[in-house]
């Protein structure tokens, strides 16, 4: 005779087996909805070894809770998250990039729903109009907002002065010396005498005026046209929208591009 306990019914057994394994919904339909592509593409990125839970490898089968677990692809985390919004805004001149205003001028966050609260990835000073991202999802505003990170923005200055010969090009392009150290190298071309369209990756506090300026150009107006791969010419300023799930795939994806790069550089 022994005192061994009857096992529990099979159904028992299977239903406790369930408990254990991660709950939520499957890995490729959440990826899906974030805008990686069909269901099919995203099972091809998981297979690739590119997506990492809570900063495990990922395999295929595997589900999420969109509430706990920490999705990444390439490295960067993606917002699965419910609630997470990203507001594409055209910022107009006189605004200011900051929650309040002792000085009672405007503020972004009057411009985009009060609910849920935003903030916005970077700043443009209140003389700037041109395009701003705002979001509540802190960990990507923080990957494109850190230098490793920093993505290219592109802005098209009217300078005082005229026509900007080449040598001053050449040296916007290939850094400038300013009070807080030497400009990193940037994109500068001319479509018209005494416009230029200026790319840098910094973020620099008023970078572009005092480039200009160092050269010799002071910047009468100022407007920034691209934010990564992010840009819309349709939106009037003082306007706004949502970034579509493509949008946000590839900005993910440029933040993790230029990750990479500068993980590669310093690795040298």
């Amino acid at each position: 005779m022994t005192n061994r306990e009857p096992e529990p019914p099979l159904w028992e057994q299977l239903a406790e087996q369930s408990k254990q394994l991660p709950q939520g919904e499957r890995l490729q339909k959440v990826m899906a909805v974030h805008g990686f592509g069909s269901r099919r593409v995203c099972e091809d990125i998981i297979a690739e070894g590119r997506v990492t839970v809570n900063g495990v490898l990922a395999e295929l089968g595997r589900r999420v809770d969109v509430e706990v677990d920490v999705v990444s692809v390439d490295g960067v985390e993606i917002g699965v998250r419910p609630g997470l919004v990203y507001y594409l805004l055209n910022k107009p001149v006189g605004v200011v990039t900051t929650s309040s205003d002792t000085h009672g001028r405007p503020i972004v966050v009057d411009y985009v729903p009060a609910e849920p609260r935003v903030f916005s990835v970077g700043r443009l000073d209140a003389d700037t109009e041109g395009l701003l991202l705002m979001t509540n999802d802190g960990e990507l505003a923080n990957r494109i907002a850190h230098p490793s990170h920093g993505v290219e923005k592109e802005y098209l200055a009217e300078v005082a002065g005229g026509e900007v010969y080449q040598g001053a090009i050449r040296r916007l392009r290939d850094g400038i010396e300013l009070e807080d150290g030497v400009t990193a190298p940037a994109k500068v071309a001319q479509p018209s005498p005494g416009i230029l369209r200026i790319v840098i990756h910094e973020g620099r506090n008023r970078q572009v005026r005092r480039m200009c300026e160092a050269i010799g150009h002071p910047v009468t107006r100022l407007v920034r046209t691209r934010i990564g791969p992010l840009s819309d010419r349709r939106l009037k300023p003082g306007e706004w929208r949502e970034l579509t799930q493509p949008e946000l795939r590839l900005l993910t994806e440029a933040v993790a591009l230029v990750a990479q790069r500068y993980d590669s550089d310093h690795e040298q």
